[in-house]
């Protein structure tokens, strides 16, 4: 999977991060937190906080322990949830740790790490976009789960990652690392 961007409901604001495959034009929509969504996009634009994230702190600690965070893995979709997996290869063993799937893509984009899904997750939740679908402006429900599936493409084929990263600043009014600041303890 590559990771295709970060969307905000155009309505409800909830943060969605988009994988998409990289054979095929399918896209997996992953509901996230606010937190985590800042925390994808800040890595994304390039911007680094002046103390480290936890993200960052993850990442420190797995390089000072001399691993190397591999790949992430969204594993299932259970109940509404998704779940992944962080492999860790240190000293030539190879680490499966559970971890939600926005923690698993936000330290993913800081360690340049694969990002997989598992094909049953893919075929039962992806969105396939298919060249020659009509142009649309961004879907204006409150929950894009609730959408009939055409229209959930369309939305993916207009919105680009500058969309999406200028669509946080605009709809919470902040810069993404000034609420990464705000929203860890």
């Amino acid at each position: 999977m590559t990771l295709y961007g970060v969307s905000f409901e155009p309505i409800g604001k909830q943060p969605i991060v988009l994988l998409k495959t990289v054979d095929e034009d399918r896209f997996l929509p992953i509901w996230i937190g606010q937190a985590e969504a800042a925390a994808i996009l800040m890595r994304l634009q390039g911007a680094t906080p002046q103390r480290p994230m936890t993200h960052d702190l993850m990442s420190d600690v797995v390089s000072e322990l001399k691993g190397e965070v591999v790949r992430v893995t969204v594993t299932e979709l259970r109940e509404n949830t998704y779940f992944a997996r962080i492999t860790i290869v240190q000293d030539g063993n190879e680490l499966e740790i559970d971890a939600r799937p926005s923690d698993a893509i936000a330290l993913a984009v800081r360690c340049d790490a694969q990002i997989f899904a598992a094909d049953d997750v893919v075929d039962e939740s992806s969105i396939e976009f298919q060249a020659g679908d009509e142009e649309a402006s961004l879907v204006t429900a409150s929950n894009l789960a609730d959408l009939d599936p055409e229209e959930f493409r369309q939305f993916i084929e207009t919105v680009t990652p500058e969309e999406f990263a200028s669509s946080l600043e605009e709809e919470l009014g902040e810069e993404p690392e000034e609420l990464e600041d705000d929203d860890e303890d």
